[in-house]
């Protein structure tokens, strides 16, 4: 009998060292723990966070700003080239506000105005408008009514020529004193630079409404008859620069088909 109890003891502990068996918990107050592999223990703690917690929804990540190139420093050629500039349109710009106040300042188009008495001397002014002084006078030496025969006979050209001096470099055409005169290729003799008096002026103010024309003005002072009357003409003129000792001066009249019936050169030679 103990033979056989011994055996079936053994029997019972290969089994139970053989084969793996788990013990159920039938009561609450046993408190046998139960132990789990780490593997298991992490897959299941994930299993319930997922569970226990909300993951919120995902939210595109803003686009990085683009990075701003550094200011450049100017450099000191770069400062003294924008002081140069600014200088030099500050300069153009006080040239352009004065430049309407001097005497000198013609346009492509002047008035032309030829006078004097019929047995004098022709006064020729050009102006930039009828009311403004005139920029150009001089007196020729050729007779009035010399200068009408010509221009009744036909086209009329008058060159005014002066001598070109190195000193006289800084002196513009129009303000030369002398000029040699040639009308229609015949020399006439000189002309002189006037400045324009209150007779002169009078004679500009009495013709100034008129815009195109020729007539006779009475004669001022206590001379009477015809040698008293003052002749005149009077039209607009083009004016064309060559260079800054040429400059050219044709009449602008509808009626002679596109061919000026007076021009007038001044030449720097």
């Amino acid at each position: 009998m103990k033979t056989i109890m011994a055996r079936s003891n053994s029997q019972d502990f290969s089994s139970k060292r053989h084969f793996h068996w788990t013990r159920k918990v039938s009561n609450e107050d046993d408190e046998t723990p139960t132990f789990k592999s780490s593997s298991n223990t992490s897959e299941d703690d994930k299993k319930e966070n997922e569970k226990g917690v909300v993951q919120e929804p995902s939210v595109a990540a803003p686009a990085p700003a683009p990075a701003q190139a550094p200011a450049q420093t100017p450099t000191p050629k770069k400062k003294l080239q924008a002081v140069a500039v600014s200088r030099l349109r500050s300069v153009l710009t006080m040239f352009g506000r004065n430049r309407s106040q001097l005497p000198h300042g013609l346009g492509p188009r002047v008035v032309g105005t030829l006078f004097g008495n019929r047995r004098g001397h022709v006064h020729f002014a050009f102006q930039k408008d009828p009311t403004s002084q005139p920029a150009f006078l001089i007196e020729l030496a050729t007779p009035i009514s010399g200068l009408v025969r010509e221009m009744a006979s036909g086209l009329v050209r008058i060159a005014l020529e002066c001598d070109k001096e190195e000193e006289k470099k800084s002196v513009r055409l129009l303000e030369e004193p002398l000029w040699r005169t040639y009308c229609n290729g015949k020399k006439c003799g000189f002309a002189t630079k006037r400045e324009c008096g209150p007779k002169e002026w009078n004679v500009l103010k009495a013709v100034e409404p008129i815009s195109m024309g020729a007539g006779v003005l009475p004669g001022e002072g206590p001379e009477t008859g015809s040698d008293g009357e003052l002749m005149y003409m009077r039209a607009k003129f083009e004016r064309v620069i060559g260079s800054r000792d040429s400059e050219a001066f044709y009449m602008m009249n509808p009626d002679s088909n596109g061919a000026p019936e007076l021009s007038i050169y001044l030449l720097r030679v």
